[in-house]
C-alpha cells in the first residue's frame, strides 16, 4: 500500500508544530524568553563574530527580521553588536543572554525528551537516519548539539 506523500507532510508539520508550542510555553513560563528569541541567542553563541546575515539564515529569518529580533534583544541586555569588518555588524551574548541560553537549553532537552519518549533509542536512531538522509543536500546552519530539534 502507498502511503500518502502529502499525510505523511502534514504529520511531520504537526509533530514539529507541537514541538514548537510546547518549547514556546514553557520558555516564556520558565526562562522570560521567546523560543525565536532563544534561537537566536543560540546562533550568536554558536557562531562568534557572525554576520546579521548569516544570523538570519541560521535562524531561518530574514536579513530584516533578524536585525529587528536582535535591537530587542539588546535592549533586553541578551546581546551586544559592534561593528564588524566594513559593514558587517557582530553579535555576541552578555552574561544574562548566556544565562538564558543555559537555562533555555535545560528547558528544551525536557521538551525533546517529553516528544521523543514514545519511541525506543532504536526509533530515534532509525527517525535521525531518515530525516539526515531528507536533508543530505543541505548544509546545516550551524554545528549540531542536542536541542537542535527544537526550532
Amino acid at each position: 500500500m502507498a502511503i500518502d506523500l502529502a499525510a505523511l507532510g502534514l504529520t511531520l508539520k504537526r509533530a514539529q508544530y507541537r514541538n514548537h508550542r510546547a518549547a514556546e510555553q514553557a520558555l516564556k513560563e520558565q526562562v522570560g524568553v521567546t523560543l525565536v528569541q532563544w534561537d537566536a541567542l543560540r546562533a550568536v553563541d554558536r557562531m562568534p563574530h557572525a554576520s546579521g546575515h548569516d544570523l538570519a539564515l541560521a535562524t531561518f529569518q530574514s536579513d530584516q527580521a533578524f536585525g529587528a529580533l536582535a535591537g530587542r534583544l539588546v535592549d533586553r541586555g541578551l546581546i551586544t553588536r559592534r561593528p564588524g569588518v566594513g559593514r558587517r555588524i557582530e553579535h555576541a551574548l552578555t552574561e544574562d543572554g548566556r544565562a538564558a541560553l543555559e537555562a533555555g537549553s535545560h528547558v528544551t532537552e525536557g521538551v525533546l525528551a517529553a516528544l521523543f519518549a514514545p519511541l525506543t533509542e532504536r526509533e530515534h536512531e532509525v527517525l535521525a537516519g531518515l530525516l539526515a538522509k531528507l536533508l543530505s543536500d543541505e548544509p546545516a546552519p550551524y554545528p549540531a548539539s542536542g536541542a537542535d530539534a527544537v526550532r
